[in-house]
Protein backbone atom coordinates (compact mmCIF):
# COMPACT_ATOMS: atom_id res chain seq x y z
CA UNK A 1 0.00 0.00 0.00
CA UNK A 2 1.36 3.79 -0.83
CA UNK A 3 2.16 5.78 1.92
CA UNK A 4 -0.53 8.13 1.26
CA UNK A 5 -3.02 5.46 1.41
CA UNK A 6 -1.54 3.93 4.18
CA UNK A 7 -2.10 6.97 6.52
CA UNK A 8 -5.93 7.64 5.17
CA UNK A 9 -6.43 3.99 6.24
CA UNK A 10 -4.61 4.33 9.86
CA UNK A 11 -6.18 7.81 10.15
CA UNK A 12 -9.87 5.95 10.00
CA UNK A 13 -8.62 3.30 11.93
CA UNK A 14 -7.49 4.50 14.75
CA UNK A 15 -9.72 7.71 14.72
CA UNK A 16 -10.06 6.86 18.68
CA UNK A 17 -9.64 3.58 20.60
CA UNK A 18 -12.62 3.87 22.25
CA UNK A 19 -14.53 4.63 18.85
CA UNK A 20 -12.59 1.84 16.69
CA UNK A 21 -13.48 -0.57 19.41
CA UNK A 22 -17.51 0.35 19.01
CA UNK A 23 -17.29 0.43 15.25
CA UNK A 24 -15.67 -3.13 15.49
CA UNK A 25 -18.77 -3.98 18.06
CA UNK A 26 -21.21 -3.00 15.30
CA UNK A 27 -19.53 -4.73 12.23
CA UNK A 28 -19.59 -7.71 14.19
CA UNK A 29 -22.10 -10.76 14.79
CA UNK A 30 -23.52 -10.88 18.41
CA UNK A 31 -24.21 -14.48 19.90
CA UNK A 32 -27.63 -13.68 20.50
CA UNK A 33 -28.68 -12.15 17.08
CA UNK A 34 -31.21 -13.94 14.77
CA UNK A 35 -30.67 -12.80 10.75
CA UNK A 36 -33.56 -13.40 8.52
CA UNK A 37 -32.53 -13.91 5.08
CA UNK A 38 -33.89 -12.62 2.13
CA UNK A 39 -33.25 -11.53 -1.91
CA UNK A 40 -33.38 -7.71 -0.10
CA UNK A 41 -31.28 -6.26 2.70
CA UNK A 42 -30.75 -8.68 5.71
CA UNK A 43 -31.87 -7.54 8.74
CA UNK A 44 -31.87 -8.83 12.48
CA UNK A 45 -34.31 -8.68 15.75
CA UNK A 46 -31.52 -6.72 17.14
CA UNK A 47 -31.81 -2.91 17.09
CA UNK A 48 -29.05 -0.84 17.19
CA UNK A 49 -28.55 1.88 20.40
CA UNK A 50 -29.67 5.09 19.71
CA UNK A 51 -26.83 6.76 21.84
CA UNK A 52 -23.29 6.70 20.80
CA UNK A 53 -21.35 8.21 18.19
CA UNK A 54 -22.01 5.79 15.25
CA UNK A 55 -23.79 8.45 13.45
CA UNK A 56 -21.05 10.36 13.34
CA UNK A 57 -18.11 7.86 12.75
CA UNK A 58 -20.49 6.99 10.11
CA UNK A 59 -20.46 10.34 8.64
CA UNK A 60 -16.81 11.05 9.36
CA UNK A 61 -16.13 7.87 7.55
CA UNK A 62 -17.68 8.71 4.31
CA UNK A 63 -16.50 12.11 4.67
CA UNK A 64 -12.91 10.62 4.07
CA UNK A 65 -14.38 8.02 1.82
CA UNK A 66 -15.51 10.25 -0.80
CA UNK A 67 -11.95 12.33 -1.20
CA UNK A 68 -9.94 9.04 -2.17
CA UNK A 69 -9.74 7.65 -5.27
CA UNK A 70 -11.59 4.99 -7.15
CA UNK A 71 -8.73 2.30 -6.59
CA UNK A 72 -8.08 3.57 -3.13
CA UNK A 73 -11.75 3.21 -2.19
CA UNK A 74 -11.98 -0.52 -4.17
CA UNK A 75 -8.48 -1.30 -1.53
CA UNK A 76 -9.94 -0.09 1.48
CA UNK A 77 -13.82 -2.36 0.98
CA UNK A 78 -11.71 -4.86 -0.18
CA UNK A 79 -9.68 -4.77 3.25
CA UNK A 80 -13.10 -4.43 5.15
CA UNK A 81 -14.90 -7.29 3.37
CA UNK A 82 -11.58 -9.50 4.20
CA UNK A 83 -12.26 -8.59 8.17
CA UNK A 84 -15.91 -9.80 8.01
CA UNK A 85 -17.45 -13.08 8.80
CA UNK A 86 -19.64 -15.69 6.41
CA UNK A 87 -23.05 -13.92 7.59
CA UNK A 88 -22.17 -10.61 6.35
CA UNK A 89 -20.20 -11.50 3.32
CA UNK A 90 -23.70 -13.19 2.42
CA UNK A 91 -25.82 -9.65 3.53
CA UNK A 92 -23.12 -7.78 1.24
CA UNK A 93 -23.73 -10.37 -1.94
CA UNK A 94 -27.51 -10.32 -1.43
CA UNK A 95 -27.55 -6.37 -1.56
CA UNK A 96 -24.80 -6.15 -4.98
CA UNK A 97 -27.12 -8.74 -6.91
CA UNK A 98 -29.61 -6.65 -8.31
CA UNK A 99 -27.09 -3.40 -8.56
CA UNK A 100 -24.71 -6.11 -10.91
CA UNK A 101 -27.80 -7.29 -13.43
CA UNK A 102 -28.21 -4.98 -16.52
CA UNK A 103 -31.35 -5.46 -18.94
CA UNK A 104 -29.25 -5.07 -22.08
CA UNK A 105 -32.12 -5.90 -24.40
CA UNK A 106 -33.37 -2.61 -23.42
CA UNK A 107 -30.53 -0.55 -23.19
CA UNK A 108 -29.29 -1.13 -26.39
CA UNK A 109 -32.17 0.27 -28.24
CA UNK A 110 -31.98 2.97 -25.61
CA UNK A 111 -28.07 4.01 -27.46
CA UNK A 112 -29.58 3.32 -30.98
CA UNK A 113 -28.36 -0.43 -31.12
CA UNK A 114 -31.16 -2.03 -32.20
CA UNK A 115 -29.66 -4.70 -34.38
CA UNK A 116 -27.58 -5.84 -31.80
CA UNK A 117 -30.71 -6.58 -29.63
CA UNK A 118 -32.39 -8.27 -32.77
CA UNK A 119 -29.41 -9.97 -33.03
CA UNK A 120 -28.86 -11.70 -29.68
CA UNK A 121 -32.50 -12.45 -29.23
CA UNK A 122 -32.51 -14.37 -33.10
CA UNK A 123 -30.51 -17.20 -31.74
CA UNK A 124 -33.42 -18.32 -29.54
CA UNK A 125 -35.39 -21.21 -29.94
CA UNK A 126 -39.45 -21.03 -29.71
CA UNK A 127 -39.70 -21.83 -26.53
CA UNK A 128 -37.57 -19.12 -25.16
CA UNK A 129 -38.69 -16.62 -27.70
CA UNK A 130 -42.10 -16.95 -26.00
CA UNK A 131 -40.55 -16.37 -22.61
CA UNK A 132 -38.44 -13.71 -24.22
CA UNK A 133 -41.71 -11.91 -25.33
CA UNK A 134 -43.26 -12.10 -21.81
CA UNK A 135 -40.20 -9.77 -19.85
CA UNK A 136 -41.09 -6.89 -20.67
CA UNK A 137 -43.12 -4.70 -23.45
CA UNK A 138 -39.43 -3.63 -24.87
CA UNK A 139 -38.43 -7.04 -25.07
CA UNK A 140 -41.78 -7.62 -26.97
CA UNK A 141 -41.30 -4.59 -28.91
CA UNK A 142 -37.52 -5.46 -30.42
CA UNK A 143 -39.25 -9.13 -30.97
CA UNK A 144 -41.95 -7.85 -32.82
CA UNK A 145 -39.90 -5.14 -35.01
CA UNK A 146 -37.39 -7.70 -35.67
CA UNK A 147 -39.83 -10.24 -37.08
CA UNK A 148 -37.67 -12.73 -35.04
CA UNK A 149 -40.47 -15.50 -35.44
CA UNK A 150 -39.70 -15.04 -39.02
CA UNK A 151 -35.94 -15.56 -38.80
CA UNK A 152 -36.87 -18.37 -36.63
CA UNK A 153 -38.88 -20.08 -39.54
CA UNK A 154 -36.01 -18.99 -41.85
CA UNK A 155 -33.57 -21.05 -40.42
CA UNK A 156 -35.49 -23.80 -39.76
CA UNK A 157 -36.47 -23.91 -43.51
CA UNK A 158 -32.52 -23.50 -44.50
CA UNK A 159 -31.60 -26.62 -42.33
CA UNK A 160 -34.13 -28.99 -42.04
CA UNK A 161 -35.46 -30.48 -45.20
CA UNK A 162 -38.80 -31.24 -43.40
CA UNK A 163 -39.13 -27.66 -43.30
CA UNK A 164 -38.50 -26.84 -46.23
CA UNK A 165 -40.49 -29.26 -48.06
CA UNK A 166 -43.49 -28.04 -45.99
CA UNK A 167 -42.51 -24.63 -46.90
CA UNK A 168 -42.78 -25.57 -50.48
CA UNK A 169 -45.81 -27.78 -50.47
CA UNK A 170 -47.79 -25.44 -48.35
CA UNK A 171 -46.73 -21.74 -49.79
CA UNK A 172 -45.53 -20.04 -46.90
CA UNK A 173 -41.92 -19.86 -48.91
CA UNK A 174 -43.28 -17.11 -50.62
CA UNK A 175 -43.52 -15.01 -47.43
CA UNK A 176 -39.70 -15.85 -46.68
CA UNK A 177 -35.86 -15.03 -47.44
CA UNK A 178 -37.74 -11.49 -48.18
CA UNK A 179 -36.58 -7.45 -47.12
CA UNK A 180 -39.13 -5.60 -45.06
CA UNK A 181 -41.72 -4.64 -47.88
CA UNK A 182 -45.20 -4.22 -48.16
CA UNK A 183 -45.53 -8.26 -49.22
CA UNK A 184 -43.84 -9.22 -45.85
CA UNK A 185 -46.78 -9.97 -43.23
CA UNK A 186 -46.56 -8.81 -39.86
CA UNK A 187 -44.34 -10.74 -37.36
CA UNK A 188 -47.39 -11.89 -35.96
CA UNK A 189 -48.17 -14.21 -38.98
CA UNK A 190 -45.53 -15.89 -38.32
CA UNK A 191 -45.62 -16.36 -34.33
CA UNK A 192 -49.07 -18.04 -35.43
CA UNK A 193 -47.43 -19.69 -38.41
CA UNK A 194 -45.23 -21.13 -36.20
CA UNK A 195 -47.03 -23.74 -34.11
CA UNK A 196 -49.12 -24.67 -36.96
CA UNK A 197 -45.97 -26.06 -38.63
CA UNK A 198 -45.38 -27.98 -35.80
CA UNK A 199 -48.33 -29.18 -35.98
CA UNK A 200 -48.36 -30.38 -39.60
CA UNK A 201 -44.76 -32.35 -38.63
CA UNK A 202 -46.28 -34.44 -35.86
CA UNK A 203 -48.76 -35.28 -37.78
CA UNK A 204 -46.34 -36.29 -40.83
CA UNK A 205 -44.18 -38.41 -37.85
CA UNK A 206 -47.28 -40.16 -36.71
CA UNK A 207 -48.29 -40.89 -40.12
CA UNK A 208 -45.05 -42.30 -40.68
CA UNK A 209 -45.27 -44.14 -37.34
CA UNK A 210 -48.60 -45.81 -38.12
CA UNK A 211 -48.36 -46.41 -41.74
CA UNK A 212 -51.33 -43.79 -42.59
CA UNK A 213 -50.73 -42.95 -46.07
CA UNK A 214 -52.44 -42.21 -49.39
CA UNK A 215 -51.50 -44.32 -52.10
CA UNK A 216 -51.01 -43.70 -55.97
CA UNK A 217 -50.78 -46.95 -58.25
CA UNK A 218 -49.06 -46.42 -62.21
CA UNK A 219 -49.60 -49.99 -64.09
CA UNK A 220 -47.07 -49.61 -66.69
CA UNK A 221 -48.46 -52.70 -68.26
CA UNK A 222 -45.49 -53.93 -70.26
CA UNK A 223 -46.06 -55.68 -73.67
CA UNK A 224 -43.24 -58.21 -73.85
CA UNK A 225 -41.95 -58.20 -70.32
CA UNK A 226 -42.65 -57.05 -66.69
CA UNK A 227 -41.04 -55.35 -63.74
CA UNK A 228 -39.61 -51.84 -63.20
CA UNK A 229 -35.74 -52.38 -62.38
CA UNK A 230 -35.01 -48.99 -61.12
CA UNK A 231 -36.10 -45.00 -60.94
CA UNK A 232 -35.65 -41.54 -59.56
CA UNK A 233 -38.16 -38.78 -58.97
CA UNK A 234 -38.35 -35.40 -58.27
CA UNK A 235 -41.16 -32.92 -57.51
CA UNK A 236 -42.28 -32.98 -61.49
CA UNK A 237 -41.36 -36.17 -62.56
CA UNK A 238 -40.81 -39.80 -62.35
CA UNK A 239 -38.04 -41.47 -64.55
CA UNK A 240 -38.22 -45.09 -64.51
CA UNK A 241 -36.07 -48.33 -66.40
CA UNK A 242 -37.89 -51.23 -67.06
CA UNK A 243 -37.50 -54.61 -68.10
CA UNK A 244 -38.33 -54.16 -71.78
CA UNK A 245 -35.67 -52.37 -72.42
CA UNK A 246 -37.02 -48.92 -72.08
CA UNK A 247 -37.52 -45.81 -70.02
CA UNK A 248 -40.33 -44.20 -69.14
CA UNK A 249 -40.80 -40.36 -67.61
CA UNK A 250 -43.75 -40.16 -66.38
CA UNK A 251 -45.64 -36.52 -64.73
CA UNK A 252 -45.38 -37.04 -61.35
CA UNK A 253 -48.87 -35.09 -60.38
CA UNK A 254 -50.93 -36.67 -63.85
CA UNK A 255 -49.17 -39.78 -63.25
CA UNK A 256 -49.43 -39.77 -66.99
CA UNK A 257 -46.39 -40.93 -69.24
CA UNK A 258 -44.93 -37.78 -70.65
CA UNK A 259 -42.14 -39.81 -72.63
CA UNK A 260 -40.36 -43.15 -73.82
CA UNK A 261 -36.81 -43.38 -74.65
CA UNK A 262 -35.68 -46.59 -76.28
CA UNK A 263 -32.30 -47.64 -77.79
CA UNK A 264 -30.98 -50.17 -74.88
CA UNK A 265 -31.20 -53.48 -76.16
CA UNK A 266 -31.60 -55.19 -72.46
CA UNK A 267 -33.60 -54.55 -69.24
CA UNK A 268 -32.32 -50.92 -68.42
CA UNK A 269 -31.36 -51.74 -64.93
CA UNK A 270 -30.25 -48.96 -63.10
CA UNK A 271 -30.37 -45.18 -64.00
CA UNK A 272 -29.66 -41.57 -62.50
CA UNK A 273 -30.04 -38.41 -63.45
CA UNK A 274 -29.50 -34.33 -62.38
CA UNK A 275 -31.31 -31.13 -64.04
CA UNK A 276 -29.08 -32.29 -67.71
CA UNK A 277 -28.88 -35.83 -68.55
CA UNK A 278 -30.15 -39.39 -67.53
CA UNK A 279 -27.41 -41.52 -67.33
CA UNK A 280 -28.80 -45.67 -67.74
CA UNK A 281 -27.08 -48.93 -67.87
CA UNK A 282 -28.25 -51.96 -68.85
CA UNK A 283 -27.97 -55.90 -69.24
CA UNK A 284 -26.92 -55.07 -72.59
CA UNK A 285 -23.43 -54.17 -71.42
CA UNK A 286 -23.27 -49.85 -71.96
CA UNK A 287 -23.70 -46.97 -70.63
CA UNK A 288 -25.78 -44.44 -72.16
CA UNK A 289 -26.41 -40.69 -71.29
CA UNK A 290 -29.34 -39.02 -72.49
CA UNK A 291 -30.58 -35.34 -72.75
CA UNK A 292 -33.30 -34.86 -70.01
CA UNK A 293 -35.40 -32.51 -71.79
CA UNK A 294 -35.17 -33.97 -75.73
CA UNK A 295 -34.08 -37.64 -75.10
CA UNK A 296 -31.76 -37.63 -77.40
CA UNK A 297 -28.42 -39.83 -76.69
CA UNK A 298 -25.71 -37.77 -76.30
CA UNK A 299 -23.04 -40.89 -75.45
CA UNK A 300 -22.90 -44.33 -75.41
CA UNK A 301 -20.38 -45.96 -72.97
CA UNK A 302 -19.20 -49.54 -74.07
CA UNK A 303 -16.79 -51.15 -71.52
CA UNK A 304 -18.22 -53.72 -69.24
CA UNK A 305 -18.27 -57.12 -70.59
CA UNK A 306 -21.79 -57.84 -69.11
CA UNK A 307 -24.81 -56.25 -67.56
CA UNK A 308 -23.93 -53.02 -66.44
CA UNK A 309 -25.78 -53.63 -62.48
CA UNK A 310 -25.45 -49.88 -60.87
CA UNK A 311 -24.22 -46.61 -61.49
CA UNK A 312 -23.51 -43.35 -59.31
CA UNK A 313 -22.28 -39.75 -60.77
CA UNK A 314 -21.44 -36.52 -59.46
CA UNK A 315 -18.89 -33.41 -59.07
CA UNK A 316 -17.29 -34.84 -62.23
CA UNK A 317 -17.51 -38.36 -61.37
CA UNK A 318 -19.52 -41.48 -62.24
CA UNK A 319 -18.84 -44.91 -61.54
CA UNK A 320 -20.42 -48.15 -62.98
CA UNK A 321 -20.23 -51.69 -61.58
CA UNK A 322 -21.00 -55.08 -63.34
CA UNK A 323 -21.81 -58.59 -63.36
CA UNK A 324 -18.42 -59.06 -64.85
CA UNK A 325 -17.00 -58.08 -61.22
CA UNK A 326 -15.54 -55.07 -62.05
CA UNK A 327 -15.95 -51.44 -61.16
CA UNK A 328 -15.17 -48.47 -63.20
CA UNK A 329 -14.09 -45.36 -62.45
CA UNK A 330 -14.92 -42.58 -65.16
CA UNK A 331 -13.79 -38.49 -65.81
CA UNK A 332 -17.46 -36.63 -66.62
CA UNK A 333 -15.84 -33.63 -68.23
CA UNK A 334 -19.18 -32.86 -70.06
CA UNK A 335 -21.87 -35.49 -71.42
CA UNK A 336 -20.13 -36.16 -74.92
CA UNK A 337 -16.84 -36.04 -72.69
CA UNK A 338 -16.06 -39.04 -70.35
CA UNK A 339 -13.33 -41.04 -70.14
CA UNK A 340 -12.35 -44.03 -68.23
CA UNK A 341 -9.99 -43.05 -65.51
CA UNK A 342 -9.68 -46.59 -63.78
CA UNK A 343 -10.96 -49.94 -63.29
CA UNK A 344 -10.97 -51.69 -59.94
CA UNK A 345 -11.19 -55.35 -59.23
CA UNK A 346 -11.53 -57.74 -56.83
CA UNK A 347 -14.58 -58.82 -56.35
CA UNK A 348 -14.92 -62.36 -56.70
CA UNK A 349 -18.56 -62.43 -58.28
CA UNK A 350 -21.10 -59.71 -59.68
CA UNK A 351 -20.64 -56.13 -58.61
CA UNK A 352 -24.42 -55.66 -57.37
CA UNK A 353 -24.13 -51.31 -56.30
CA UNK A 354 -21.51 -48.78 -56.04
CA UNK A 355 -21.87 -45.55 -53.95
CA UNK A 356 -18.92 -43.07 -53.57
CA UNK A 357 -18.76 -39.58 -51.97
CA UNK A 358 -15.61 -37.64 -51.76
CA UNK A 359 -13.29 -39.93 -49.31
CA UNK A 360 -14.52 -43.30 -50.44
CA UNK A 361 -15.61 -45.82 -52.75
CA UNK A 362 -17.96 -48.59 -51.72
CA UNK A 363 -18.76 -51.29 -53.46
CA UNK A 364 -20.94 -54.73 -52.80
CA UNK A 365 -20.92 -58.14 -54.65
CA UNK A 366 -22.53 -61.56 -54.88
CA UNK A 367 -19.31 -62.78 -52.80
CA UNK A 368 -20.47 -61.62 -49.48
CA UNK A 369 -18.31 -58.49 -49.00
CA UNK A 370 -18.16 -54.66 -48.97
CA UNK A 371 -15.29 -53.58 -50.11
CA UNK A 372 -13.73 -49.92 -49.58
CA UNK A 373 -11.35 -47.67 -52.39
CA UNK A 374 -10.05 -44.18 -52.00
CA UNK A 375 -11.93 -41.94 -54.19
CA UNK A 376 -9.02 -39.61 -54.87
CA UNK A 377 -6.53 -42.62 -55.78
CA UNK A 378 -8.39 -45.46 -56.73
CA UNK A 379 -6.46 -47.96 -53.72
CA UNK A 380 -7.74 -50.28 -51.82
CA UNK A 381 -8.58 -49.41 -48.11
CA UNK A 382 -10.16 -52.20 -46.62
CA UNK A 383 -13.11 -55.10 -46.80
CA UNK A 384 -16.14 -55.20 -44.54
CA UNK A 385 -16.91 -59.03 -44.06
CA UNK A 386 -20.46 -60.05 -42.00
CA UNK A 387 -23.39 -61.02 -44.77
CA UNK A 388 -23.40 -64.79 -45.08
CA UNK A 389 -25.11 -64.43 -48.42
CA UNK A 390 -24.11 -62.27 -51.37
CA UNK A 391 -25.08 -58.72 -50.87
CA UNK A 392 -27.56 -56.78 -53.29
CA UNK A 393 -28.06 -53.05 -52.20
CA UNK A 394 -26.09 -50.61 -50.00
CA UNK A 395 -25.92 -46.57 -49.54
CA UNK A 396 -22.89 -45.28 -48.31
CA UNK A 397 -22.82 -41.59 -46.50
CA UNK A 398 -21.69 -39.66 -43.70
CA UNK A 399 -19.40 -42.55 -42.20
CA UNK A 400 -22.40 -45.20 -42.33
CA UNK A 401 -22.85 -47.89 -44.83
CA UNK A 402 -26.07 -49.71 -44.63
CA UNK A 403 -26.40 -52.75 -46.84
CA UNK A 404 -28.84 -55.53 -47.56
CA UNK A 405 -28.21 -59.07 -48.68
CA UNK A 406 -29.62 -62.22 -49.96
CA UNK A 407 -29.31 -63.80 -46.07
CA UNK A 408 -32.62 -61.74 -45.84
CA UNK A 409 -30.89 -59.05 -42.99
CA UNK A 410 -29.26 -55.43 -43.20
CA UNK A 411 -26.24 -54.03 -42.18
CA UNK A 412 -25.17 -50.97 -40.80
CA UNK A 413 -21.64 -50.49 -40.68
CA UNK A 414 -19.01 -47.61 -39.63
CA UNK A 415 -16.61 -47.44 -42.31
CA UNK A 416 -13.87 -46.01 -40.85
CA UNK A 417 -13.31 -48.89 -38.74
CA UNK A 418 -15.03 -51.75 -40.45
CA UNK A 419 -17.23 -52.68 -37.53
CA UNK A 420 -21.21 -54.08 -38.29
CA UNK A 421 -22.86 -51.94 -35.74
CA UNK A 422 -26.03 -53.54 -36.09
CA UNK A 423 -27.99 -56.60 -37.87
CA UNK A 424 -31.40 -55.80 -38.70
CA UNK A 425 -33.89 -58.78 -39.60
CA UNK A 426 -36.90 -58.63 -40.48
CA UNK A 427 -37.56 -59.56 -43.83
CA UNK A 428 -38.39 -62.88 -45.26
CA UNK A 429 -36.34 -62.94 -48.76
CA UNK A 430 -33.33 -61.44 -50.31
CA UNK A 431 -33.52 -57.39 -49.65
CA UNK A 432 -32.78 -56.07 -52.97
CA UNK A 433 -33.38 -51.80 -52.26
CA UNK A 434 -32.09 -49.69 -49.44
CA UNK A 435 -32.62 -46.03 -48.60
CA UNK A 436 -31.44 -43.97 -45.31
CA UNK A 437 -32.23 -40.14 -43.93
CA UNK A 438 -31.17 -38.94 -41.06
CA UNK A 439 -34.15 -40.63 -39.22
CA UNK A 440 -35.09 -44.15 -40.85
CA UNK A 441 -34.03 -46.63 -42.70
CA UNK A 442 -36.49 -48.08 -45.52
CA UNK A 443 -36.19 -51.49 -46.80
CA UNK A 444 -37.95 -53.05 -50.14
CA UNK A 445 -37.36 -57.06 -50.50
CA UNK A 446 -38.30 -60.02 -52.58
CA UNK A 447 -41.28 -60.73 -50.02
CA UNK A 448 -43.13 -57.80 -51.85
CA UNK A 449 -42.63 -55.69 -48.46
CA UNK A 450 -41.58 -52.83 -47.98
CA UNK A 451 -39.99 -52.13 -43.86
CA UNK A 452 -39.60 -48.47 -42.15
CA UNK A 453 -36.84 -48.95 -39.70
CA UNK A 454 -36.08 -45.86 -36.52
CA UNK A 455 -32.35 -45.47 -37.74
CA UNK A 456 -31.41 -43.39 -34.47
CA UNK A 457 -32.59 -46.80 -32.37
CA UNK A 458 -30.77 -48.98 -34.59
CA UNK A 459 -27.81 -47.09 -34.05
CA UNK A 460 -28.27 -47.30 -30.42
CA UNK A 461 -26.98 -50.74 -29.03
CA UNK A 462 -29.59 -50.41 -25.95
CA UNK A 463 -32.73 -50.44 -28.02
CA UNK A 464 -34.32 -53.55 -28.29
CA UNK A 465 -34.40 -55.60 -31.79
CA UNK A 466 -38.10 -55.57 -31.45
CA UNK A 467 -38.37 -51.78 -31.21
CA UNK A 468 -36.45 -51.25 -34.84
CA UNK A 469 -39.36 -52.19 -37.24
CA UNK A 470 -41.76 -48.83 -36.80
CA UNK A 471 -44.00 -50.18 -40.03
CA UNK A 472 -44.27 -53.01 -42.63
CA UNK A 473 -45.75 -51.75 -46.04
CA UNK A 474 -47.69 -54.72 -48.51
CA UNK A 475 -49.19 -53.39 -51.30
CA UNK A 476 -47.14 -54.62 -54.10
CA UNK A 477 -47.53 -57.89 -55.38
CA UNK A 478 -44.24 -59.17 -56.78
CA UNK A 479 -40.67 -58.32 -55.80
CA UNK A 480 -39.63 -55.34 -54.69
CA UNK A 481 -36.52 -53.61 -56.90
CA UNK A 482 -36.08 -50.59 -56.07
CA UNK A 483 -37.34 -47.37 -53.97
CA UNK A 484 -36.63 -43.68 -53.28
CA UNK A 485 -37.70 -42.09 -50.16
CA UNK A 486 -37.78 -38.39 -48.46
CA UNK A 487 -39.62 -36.65 -45.80
CA UNK A 488 -42.99 -36.79 -46.94
CA UNK A 489 -43.07 -39.81 -49.49
CA UNK A 490 -42.02 -43.29 -50.31
CA UNK A 491 -41.74 -44.22 -54.36
CA UNK A 492 -41.19 -47.93 -55.23
CA UNK A 493 -41.05 -49.98 -57.97
CA UNK A 494 -41.62 -54.09 -58.49
CA UNK A 495 -41.62 -56.88 -60.50
CA UNK A 496 -45.24 -56.50 -60.43
CA UNK A 497 -44.83 -53.82 -62.94
CA UNK A 498 -46.11 -51.09 -61.10
CA UNK A 499 -44.68 -47.98 -59.40
CA UNK A 500 -46.25 -47.09 -56.21
CA UNK A 501 -46.35 -43.24 -54.32
CA UNK A 502 -47.32 -44.10 -50.83
CA UNK A 503 -47.40 -40.15 -49.86
CA UNK A 504 -47.56 -39.54 -45.63
CA UNK A 505 -48.83 -36.02 -45.97
CA UNK A 506 -51.99 -35.44 -47.80
CA UNK A 507 -53.83 -38.09 -45.57
CA UNK A 508 -57.47 -38.16 -45.83
CA UNK A 509 -58.54 -39.77 -42.54
CA UNK A 510 -62.07 -40.24 -43.46
CA UNK A 511 -63.20 -43.87 -42.49
CA UNK A 512 -59.59 -45.52 -43.56
CA UNK A 513 -58.45 -48.67 -41.54
CA UNK A 514 -54.45 -47.34 -40.20
CA UNK A 515 -52.13 -47.89 -42.63
CA UNK A 516 -54.26 -48.85 -45.68
CA UNK A 517 -55.77 -45.58 -48.14
CA UNK A 518 -57.67 -45.40 -51.25
CA UNK A 519 -55.65 -45.24 -54.20
CA UNK A 520 -55.44 -43.35 -57.13
CA UNK A 521 -54.53 -45.42 -60.57
CA UNK A 522 -53.20 -44.25 -63.91
CA UNK A 523 -52.73 -47.17 -66.31
CA UNK A 524 -50.35 -46.64 -69.60
CA UNK A 525 -50.19 -49.81 -72.23
CA UNK A 526 -47.63 -49.19 -74.69
CA UNK A 527 -48.03 -48.94 -78.29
Amino acid sequence: MEPEMEDKTLELMNTSGMESQNLVDDLSPKKNTVVKLSNGPVTGSRKRPSEGNYEKEKEHCIALFDQWSEADQVEFVEHLISRMCHYQHGHINSYLKPMLQRDFITALPAQGLDHIAENILSFLDARSLCSAELVCKEWQRVISEGMLWKKLIERMVRTDPLWKGLSERHQWEKYLFKNRTTEVPPNSYYHSLYPKIIQDIETIEANWRCGRHNLQRIQCRSENSKGVYCLQYDDDKIISGLRDNSIKIWDKQSLECLKILTGHTGSVLCLQYDERVIVTGSSDSTVRVWEVTSGEVLNTLIHHNEAVLHLRFANGLMVTCSKDRSIAVWDMASPTDISLRRVLVGHRAAVNVVDFDDKYIVSASGDRTIKVWSTSTCEFVRTLNGHKRGIACLQYRDRLVVSGSSDNTIRLWDIECGACLRVLEGHEELVRCIRFDNKRIVSGAYDGKIKVWDLQAALDPRAPASTLCLRTLVEHSGRVFRLQFDEFQIISSSHDDTILIWDFLNVSTNGQSEGRSPSRTYTYISR
